[in-house]
C-alpha cells in the first residue's frame, strides 16, 4: 500500500515536470487530473479547472471544440495570439475495463517561430543571391580568410563556380583587395581594378556580423571603365531632358498666388474670396470684371490653385495682345504647313496646352468679333480643331475670362455677342477699385513693400505718416498695379529707412496739394495716361531698352508694349 501511495506521488512529480499539458479524463466525463503545464497552457488555475465541468474551464471556442470524448484518436495543431500548439488525443483502457480519455498538449512556438525564421533567411538569401547575379557584371563573397564561399564571375573571367570555391581570391581574381578588405573592415566604393586589360569599376564591403568581420563580397559595377563616361554622359543627356520638361511644366503651370495672397479687409472684397473659393469647387466658367490693375489675374490663380484642377497647368492669354490674325492658331494651334511660316512639325495652341487645368482669357472683349463666334462654339461643343487641321480634340479645361470693358455696354452696342457674354457670365466676380476699398492701402503697402525689398535685395522701408496721407488721398486710376510701381519708385529712390513725400511721384504729391488748396483734380484719363507712360519709362530703363524684357515685366505683350509708345511718343 506504501508503495502504491508513493508510485503514484512519484508519476505525479513526473508529471508535473513535464513541459507538454496533460489532462486525464474518466469515462464520465470529469476531470480526474492535470499537469502544471495544462494550466499554464490553459491560463487557468487548479480550483476553476476541478470546480468547473469539462470542458467548460477552457474559454476558447475553437481550442474547446478539440476537447471531444468521442473515442478516435485525432492530432491537430492550433495558433492564436502568437502561440503554436500541438494537441494530441487518445483513448486509454486500464485493467479494470474503464475507458479514460487522455489529452497532451505541447507549445511548438518557438519551434515554429525558427522554422520561419529558418524560411524568411532562406528566401532573403536567395533574393540578396539571385539580385548580386542580375545586379552586376559579377561578384565574389569570401570568407574571414579570404577563400571564395559564393562565386559568380564565371561569364566575366571564364571561371566556374565549383573551380574557384575553396581557392584564396589572390588565386583567382587579378590585382584583388577582397583579401585586404576583411582585414581593414573598410569598404572600398568605385575603385579601379585592372582585370585581363580591362580597368572595371568595382566595389568592395566587409560583411560584419556581432561586431566581427566574418567575410567581404566584391562585385564588379562595370566591365570597362569607358562604360562609366558613357552612362554619365547619358545622364546629363536626361538630367538636361527632365529640367527642360521642369521648365515647361513649371511654365504651364504658372499660377503663383492662392486666395491668401488677396490682402484685404474690405467686406465686399472678403465677400468675393469666399465666392472665388465656391466657384473653385465647381467646374463652371467664370467672369471677372474690374480695372485694369485691380487683380484680375491673382483671382483667377487662385481660383485655379483652389480648384481640383490645381496640379494642371494654368494658361492665360492676352486677348487684346495677340494681333488678331494670330489669335486663331495662338488660342486652338495649328497642323504642319498650315500657313506660310509656320512650323514643320505644327503648334499645340494654349487650349490643347491647357487640359486638364485652366485657361485664363484676359481682355476678352477686346476679342475680334469673328473669333468670338469660334470660341462659342468650343464652349459649348467641348471640342475644337487646329488650324488646317480636322481631327477633333476634346476640351478638358476650366475656362476663366476678364475684362476692363464695360461688357453690358459692349454687348448693347454689338462689340461683344451677348450669346458669348452669357455663356462666360455663369459666375461674376467683379473686383472694386483701390478707390473704393482704401482701408486696404496700409496693408497692400505693407505686403507689397516686404516682398519689393526681397526683390529689390534692400532692407526694408517704412513709410512717413505725411506719405501715408498722401497714398490714401490718390484716387489710384491704375489700381493695386499701379500702387506697386510707385512703392518701387519710392524704394529704389530712398536712401534712407523711411519712405518720403519727395520719394512719390509727382502727380501724387500735386493731388494731395490741389485737395488741400480746393483746386480741380486733373481728369482720370489724364492721370491713367501719365501713370502708364511713366511705368513704361521705368520698365524701359530698368531693361536697358530691351523691348521684350520691358513688355514682361509690364505684363503685357511686346505688340502692345509697341502700340503704347507710339500712343505716348516715347522714343527709346
Amino acid at each position: 500500500m506504501n508503495f502504491s501511495i508513493h508510485s503514484r506521488e512519484f508519476i505525479t512529480f513526473l508529471l508535473d515536470s513535464l513541459q507538454d499539458g496533460i489532462m486525464i479524463v474518466d469515462g464520465n466525463g470529469k476531470l480526474i487530473y492535470g499537469n502544471r503545464a495544462i494550466l499554464k497552457l490553459l491560463e487557468r488555475d487548479k480550483e476553476s479547472i476541478t470546480n468547473t465541468p469539462f470542458p467548460d474551464f477552457i474559454q476558447d471556442k475553437r481550442l474547446k471544440a478539440f476537447f471531444t470524448l468521442d473515442g478516435e484518436k485525432k492530432e491537430e495543431e492550433y495558433t492564436a495570439n502568437g502561440r503554436h500548439l500541438l494537441l494530441k488525443y487518445f483513448p486509454y483502457q486500464g485493467r479494470d475495463g474503464i475507458y479514460n480519455h487522455i489529452f497532451i498538449l505541447r507549445d511548438i512556438t518557438e519551434i515554429k517561430d525558427s522554422q520561419s525564421q529558418l524560411l524568411e533567411e532562406k528566401m532573403s538569401l536567395d533574393m540578396i543571391e539571385d539580385l548580386l547575379a542580375h545586379a552586376y557584371e559579377g561578384f565574389a563573397l569570401v570568407d574571414k580568410e579570404g577563400r571564395i564561399v559564393k562565386w559568380n564571375y564565371h561569364k566575366l573571367l571564364g571561371i566556374k563556380e565549383e573551380d574557384a570555391i575553396g581557392k584564396h581570391v589572390t588565386e583567382v581574381i587579378e590585382n584583388t583587395r577582397l583579401h585586404l578588405v576583411v582585414k581593414t573592415g573598410k569598404k572600398e566604393i568605385r575603385d579601379i581594378q585592372r582585370i585581363q586589360g580591362h580597368d572595371m569599376v568595382a566595389n568592395r564591403v566587409p560583411i560584419i556580423r556581432g561586431g566581427e568581420i566574418i567575410g567581404a563580397v566584391g562585385a564588379v559595377l562595370f566591365k570597362d571603365a569607358s562604360d562609366v563616361r558613357e552612362m554619365a554622359k547619358e545622364l546629363i543627356e536626361l538630367e538636361n531632358k527632365i529640367n527642360e520638361y521642369k521648365g515647361e511644366i513649371e511654365r504651364l503651370q504658372d499660377s503663383r498666388y492662392t486666395f491668401n495672397s488677396i490682402i484685404t479687409q474690405n467686406p465686399k472684397m472678403e465677400y468675393l474670396k469666399k465666392l472665388g473659393r465656391t466657384a473653385a469647387r465647381s467646374n463652371s466658367t467664370v467672369l471677372i470684371l474690374g480695372e485694369s490693375g485691380t487683380g484680375k489675374e491673382l483671382f483667377a490663380q487662385a481660383i485655379h490653385k483652389a480648384s481640383y484642377r490645381k496640379f494642371g497647368p494654368f494658361i492665360p492669354i492676352n486677348c487684346a495682345a495677340i494681333p488678331k490674325e494670330l489669335l486663331e492658331s495662338e488660342l486652338f494651334g495649328y497642323e504642319a504647313g498650315a500657313f506660310t511660316g509656320a512650323r514643320k512639325e505644327g503648334k499645340p495652341g494654349k487650349f490643347e496646352l491647357a487640359n486638364g487645368g485652366t485657361i485664363f482669357l484676359d481682355e476678352i472683349g477686346d476679342m475680334p468679333l469673328e473669333m468670338q463666334v469660334k470660341l462659342l462654339r468650343v464652349l459649348e461643343e467641348k471640342e475644337f480643331e487646329r488650324v488646317g487641321g480636322n481631327k477633333k480634340i476634346t476640351l478638358d479645361a476650366r475656362i476663366i475670362a476678364a475684362t476692363n470693358e464695360k461688357i453690358e455696354e459692349a454687348v448693347e452696342k454689338g462689340k461683344f455677342r451677348e450669346d458669348l457674354y452669357y455663356r462666360l457670365n455663369v459666375i461674376n466676380i467683379d473686383i472694386p477699385p483701390l478707390r473704393d476699398r482704401k482701408e486696404d492701402i496700409p496693408l497692400l503697402c505693407d505686403h507689397l513693400i516686404e516682398y519689393l525689398s526681397k526683390e529689390l535685395n534692400t532692407d526694408k522701408k517704412k513709410i512717413d505718416e505725411r506719405t501715408m496721407e498722401i497714398l490714401m488721398e490718390y484716387h489710384w486710376p491704375g489700381n493695386v498695379r499701379e500702387l506697386r510701381n510707385v512703392l518701387e519708385r519710392a524704394i529704389t529712390l530712398s536712401s534712407q529707412k523711411l519712405i518720403l513725400p519727395n520719394h512719390l511721384p509727382e502727380r501724387l504729391v500735386k493731388n494731395k496739394m490741389e485737395i488741400k488748396d480746393g483746386e480741380r483734380v486733373y481728369p482720370l484719363k489724364e492721370v491713367v495716361a501719365e501713370a502708364e507712360k511713366e511705368a513704361i519709362i521705368a520698365a524701359l530703363n530698368q531693361a536697358k531698352g530691351n523691348k521684350t524684357l520691358a513688355a514682361e515685366s509690364l505684363g503685357i505683350h511686346r505688340t502692345a508694349l509697341y502700340r503704347k509708345m507710339e500712343k505716348y511718343n516715347i522714343d527709346y
